[in-house]
């Protein structure tokens, strides 16, 4: 009960989501042609937004709710790893027309393919979570 304003925030999320368009396939398939502005705006403002908030974070003017300072992660040496993993991400992305949390909501509109595009979401992080200890850091 005390997590209920996550589901409330979650839901507005959605339709929030469902609202600017982001959940259409039309609209990513678009983006991936580059016919239309319309996700690179979402994206781009998206990104400003997370800069904005980290840079809040830095400052110390945004804490935790116990009153602690939020310390982003180190940035890690990785390159090749990073774009390996988005390589990956925006196909699966490209291929299935959906990004992660527009899939539970396509869902929620009862749009049943979402539901075997999640199937192979979740069998992904699974067998990640079987390799992960094997893979470098």
């Amino acid at each position: 009960m005390k997590n209920i304003k996550f589901l409330f925030l979650g839901v507005f999320f959605g339709i929030v989501l469902s609202k600017a368009e982001i959940i259409s396939w039309y609209r990513i398939y678009e983006m991936f042609k580059f016919q239309s502005f319309h996700m690179y705006g979402v994206i781009g403002s998206a990104v400003i937004i997370s800069f904005l908030i980290m840079q809040l974070f830095k400052n110390e003017k945004i804490k935790d709710v116990n009153g602690n300072k939020i310390v982003p992660n180190e940035k890690s040496k990785g390159y090749v790893r990073t774009l390996l993993g988005g390589s990956i991400f925006g196909l699966g992305w490209a291929l299935s027309g959906a990004c992660v949390a527009p899939l539970f909501i396509l869902f929620g509109f009862d749009f049943l393919p979402a539901l075997v595009i999640i199937i192979g979401a979740l069998l992904g992080v699974f067998v990640f979570g079987l390799v992960s200890k094997k893979l470098p850091n």
